[in-house]
């Protein structure tokens, strides 16, 4: 299925695809190119750096600076939407009458500008923007931050009402989906799960003797959610345990070093978490944030052996026949002892590959995207 040129204004630069958001647009640019797609590509230059890889799937790529200045904080206007305000993005938006795919309620400021009335406008959800923030407050052990996230979940939740002026909403769950068909019942809402690097299930059969917690520890959430696991699982059991993930604190560095089964992985490279997904006996996929699709929820399916996750972690997905279900400490602890007993086997693998594909291909889930984009033109 062929497709014409798209504007996609990105929020951050999506290379490389090294965390949830980053990985979700650059593998959607990359199946929609493969798809025949010729894609402008507009992205916001914030700590990380212009990527030429890019050039390889874009026809276009222009970088916009993020403007920070505090006056911003001050703002009616979400500061992760009103920072991303820039003149220039609106002027090339402006040039041609092609479709707009916004990534993000952070990359909309221009969303309801008069210059793009006529447009075919596509938004892209990655989480319900106001509750990520909220959950983001209460996770927030800083006074600054907690009252930073809990204005910008305000004013998120004020702005998102300018989404009754898109075309279509792509969500990325089908829990979210239920969100925006009730929330803006006048605007075509499409469940079209996250894309990823996998194409197919690449799991080892067999067995090892660890179990695996990895994410980004910066992220309040993922230091909350490995906090809960030492104190209330990894230390009360036997079994070799690793936590692995960008930026940990020097309080979980420091509460690691108090139990000697458990050993924290800081800043790998991408090959050394691909073999710590690869080889590791369990997953242990527990949050307390009901937001979004969680990516790594996919990869870990197309790449680990068991997985154990709570409800919060699987809601909206459609997958979870493939994980085992666990809420409480002693849920947890109970499949970690039956499982790490479990090797993984060539019939687990293809129940995997049948679940998975083709509906959760990339191709497949572009195929979807341009489909959509034709029927709003006809």
């Amino acid at each position: 299925m062929k497709c014409k040129t798209i504007h996609i204004i990105a929020f951050d630069i999506p290379y490389p695809p090294n965390y949830g958001g980053a990985i979700d647009v650059f593998y959607r640019l990359k199946a929609l190119k493969e798809k025949g797609c010729e894609i402008i590509l507009h992205c916001f230059e914030y700590k990380r750096p212009q990527q030429k890889e890019l050039k390889k799937y874009c026809k276009e790529i222009y970088y916009y600076p993020r403007n920070l200045r505090f006056t911003y904080y001050l703002s009616k206007t979400p500061f992760s939407v009103i920072s991303r305000k820039n003149n220039l993005l609106l002027k090339n938006l402006t040039k041609d009458n092609h479709p707009i795919l916004f990534e993000g309620l952070m990359s909309c400021y221009y969303l309801t500008h008069p210059s793009l009335k006529n447009r075919k406008k596509l938004f892209r959800e990655a989480n319900i923007e106001h509750h990520y923030y909220y959950y983001l407050a209460l996770a927030s052990k800083n006074i600054v931050k907690k009252l930073f996230y809990f204005m910008e979940a305000f004013k998120l939740k004020l702005f998102e009402k300018k989404l009754e002026s898109t075309d279509i909403i792509y969500a990325i769950s089908t829990t979210d989906e239920i969100y925006f068909k009730t929330k803006y019942p006048k605007v075509k809402s499409i469940y079209i799960p996250c894309f990823h690097p996998n194409n197919a299930v690449n799991t080892k059969i067999g067995q090892s003797d660890y179990i695996l917690y990895h994410g980004n520890l910066s992220v309040p959430e993922n230091i909350k959610v490995a906090t809960y696991l030492i104190h209330n699982i990894f230390s009360k059991i036997n079994h070799r345990c690793i936590i692995a993930g960008l930026n940990p604190s020097k309080e979980l560095k420091d509460l690691v070093a108090k139990h000697k089964n458990i050993k924290l992985m800081a800043n790998v490279d991408e090959q050394k978490m691909d073999e710590l997904i690869s080889n590791a006996q369990i997953h242990l996929l527990i949050t307390f944030q009901a937001t979004g699709m969680k990516i790594k929820l996919l990869h870990s399916l197309c790449s680990g052996r068991h997985i154990i996750a709570n409800q919060t972690m699987i809601q909206g997905s459609n997958l979870e026949p493939l994980c085992h279900l666990a809420e409480t400490d002693e849920d947890i602890i109970s499949n970690i002892e039956k499982l790490m007993q479990i090797p993984f086997s060539k019939s687990d693998i293809k129940k995997r590959q049948q679940a998975l594909f083709p509906d959760f291909s990339n191709h497949h889930l572009a195929d979807l995207m341009i489909q959509s984009i034709r029927n709003e033109e006809s």
